[in-house]
């Protein structure tokens, strides 16, 4: 991609806000670190001249003056003699990327769009300052919270209550993400042979998790249309399933999102054959249109296990997830909890309160950019991959895209070699196939987003040019 963009005034100026003005310069070049560290304001961007956004703030022309300084020497900009004032960011371009997830050559230079994960949204960074003042206080004790810190506890708990689902703070177990919090289930709930029924496509670390326990998966489909009840009522009565695995809120990597009527269709059924349902719910806060949820996945099945998960809805790098589980059955998942870890880090939990007790300040400016980016995809994708089929979700984090033939690992080998990474379908099948789908996050900044779908519209001609080839498949680890 060029490096040689350039920002508005009038973009910037919008962009940030109501920034922190005592003092100003200092409030001003905290707003614009937020917006180049997050992309917002792409690497190697240029920035508007002091006098542009001078003029467009109604600052002085020292707060611009002083604010671009402070950018500067904090590693934030570079001036360029005759040109202007171009963004970077401390340690080069590659200082956001991690090698076990981009370990090759020139990957740093590429478009990753194989982990669904967004950059974090403005207010996390403020969150950590206010938190870092809480955190002596606990410095007097062991630091060992096996269930969580009780006022995170409490916040969570609030979270269900507000969604029409009592839940005390007693039902809540912190953990280090929802994927530690799948393991912790699987631990307590299943042992070798056990059976667990799960969706396909469906998240592969989920599945990677539950085995670990010894347990033995069934698919059962989820179409492009959305969940099959029937295969699933069929699955139960032949395989009689312990946990059932589930993603109800704009599924992984579907995006569909399930009605109550067959929340409440899909509850019976796994009443009558006696199995627990372990709903994730990661993406459940990310409805990007406005439109109201369905009730809790627990309200028609009181016996359900809940994951939740802050990496989707803030930012990955908080590593917090939690499990809301039905009265009388921590005791059970605490003793499964204590075999793989002693608790999540105090720091990030007092992160989580601060930002939950913001309520949707946070929340809705993280869903803003995610629809803009969904948007600019999904349009992207339509005007140059018309042959491409997709239902567009009301919210998630993806795109799931189906081929016009099965070329999916293919596409994705030719498209890393034009520099952009995404996932192919085999990836998330439970049980072989779905090379015909690719999954594309909307993560990155619209510009970046078009970038990405005019190489992949190059690779999807390549590819269709020398059908018949053998692709080497994708050996990248995925995260999300």
């Amino acid at each position: 991609m060029s490096t040689s963009t350039a920002i508005s005034a009038a973009r910037t100026a919008a962009l940030v806000g109501d920034f922190d003005r005592t003092p100003a310069y200092a409030g001003l070049a905290d707003a614009l670190r937020l917006l180049i560290g997050d992309g917002r304001i792409g690497f190697g961007t240029r920035l508007p001249s002091e006098r542009e956004l001078t003029e467009a703030l109604g600052v002085s022309r020292t707060t611009v003056t002083r604010a671009y300084a402070t950018l500067r020497d904090t590693g934030y900009a570079e001036a360029r003699q005759g040109s202007g004032t171009f963004t970077r960011v401390p340690g080069g371009r590659a200082r956001a990327h991690d090698r076990a997830l981009l370990p090759r050559a020139g990957d740093h230079e590429a478009i990753d769009l194989n982990c669904a994960a967004a950059s974090a949204p403005p207010g996390v960074a403020a969150a950590y300052a206010e938190a870092a003042s809480d955190l002596p206080a606990y410095f007097g004790g062991h630091g060992y919270f096996p269930a969580g810190l009780p006022e995170l506890q409490a916040a969570i708990a609030a979270t269900y209550e507000a969604r029409g689902l009592p839940t005390t703070p007693e039902q809540v177990m912190v953990t280090p993400g929802a994927l530690s919090a799948a393991a912790i289930v699987a631990q307590a709930y299943t042992g070798p042979g056990d059976r667990v029924l799960v969706e396909s496509p469906v998240y592969p670390n989920a599945t990677l998790a539950i085995r670990h326990s010894g347990a033995r998966l069934t698919g059962v489909p989820v179409d492009p249309d959305g969940w099959d009840l029937g295969s699933v009522a069929a699955a139960l009565r032949q395989t009689s399933p312990r946990l059932a695995y589930l993603i109800p809120d704009f599924q992984n990597p579907t995006g569909h999102l399930m009605t109550e009527a067959q929340r409440e269709e899909y509850a019976a059924l796994l009443r009558r054959a006696g199995t627990v349902a372990v709903v994730d719910e990661a993406h459940q806060a990310l409805a990007l249109d406005g439109q109201e949820m369905p009730r809790p996945f627990a309200a028609f099945a009181p016996e359900t296990i809940t994951l939740g998960s802050a990496s989707k809805t803030y930012w990955g790098g908080l590593r917090l997830g939690w499990i809301r589980a039905p009265e009388g059955r921590m005791d059970q998942l605490t003793t499964a909890r204590v075999g793989l870890d002693l608790g999540a880090p105090v720091m990030e939990q007092l992160v989580l309160a601060r930002l939950l007790a913001r309520g949707e300040e946070v929340v809705d400016a993280h869903r803003e950019r995610l629809r803009e980016q969904r948007d600019r995809l999904a349009a992207g994708v339509r005007e140059q991959l018309p042959d491409w089929r997709f239902h567009l979700p009301g919210g998630g984090l993806a795109l799931w895209l189906q081929l016009p033939g099965p070329l999916g690992t293919a596409l994705t080998d030719e498209a890393e070699r034009r520099g952009v990474i995404i996932a192919p379908g085999p990836v998330f099948a439970a049980e072989g196939g779905l090379d015909q789908f690719v999954r594309v996050p909307w993560t990155r900044p619209p510009h970046v987003m078009e970038e990405a779908v005019a190489r992949l519209a190059e690779a999807w001609s390549a590819v269709r040019d020398r059908q018949g080839t053998t692709p080497r498949g994708s050996a990248r680890v995925m995260v999300a």
